[in-house]
């Protein structure tokens, strides 16, 4: 994955970028309200190719650690509803012989999805701090320092 930004900041091996938000992404868009700001996303990057504040670079996501990340918060929990679901409607009737055992597996589906996203939310601020899991700025597209 890859987008284009302006240096905002530097802090030792990371910068600031400000990416843009993209025409092509407003006109496929079906919000009625943008909740990308006129400004553009900031994001903090690996510094790997030396920028200065204001320059224009390309920074990369690794898909690898995109697909990681989005597995994490997406797929964890609808996995652990489905098991909560499955599990509920098996073993919560022995407890809870007068409640519908639908009933039950949908509670049993919901208390594991809100489990899941305890550690989900660990891991994910957990790979926030590594930096294999942050964008890295692999080239200077355009010197914007002054001009």
């Amino acid at each position: 994955m890859e987008e284009i930004g302006v240096v905002k900041s530097i802090d030792g091996i990371t910068a600031k970028v400000v990416v843009s938000r993209k025409a092509s992404c407003c006109e496929s868009c079906e919000k009625d309200v943008c909740d990308v700001p006129e400004s553009g996303i900031e994001t903090e990057a690996i510094n790997a190719a030396g920028a200065s504040v204001g320059q224009k670079v390309k920074i990369v996501m690794k898909s690898y650690s995109y697909f990681k990340g989005a597995m994490l918060i997406y797929v964890l929990p609808v996995f652990a509803l489905i098991i909560g679901a499955v599990l509920g409607k098996l073993y919560l009737p022995a407890y809870f012989p007068e409640t519908d055992s639908d009933l039950l597996a949908a509670g049993g589906g919901f208390l594991l999805f809100f489990v899941s996203l305890v550690p989900a939310k660990v891991l994910s601020s957990g790979m926030n701090k590594k930096t294999e899991y942050k964008p890295v700025i692999e080239s200077i597209v355009e010197d914007n320092k002054n001009g």
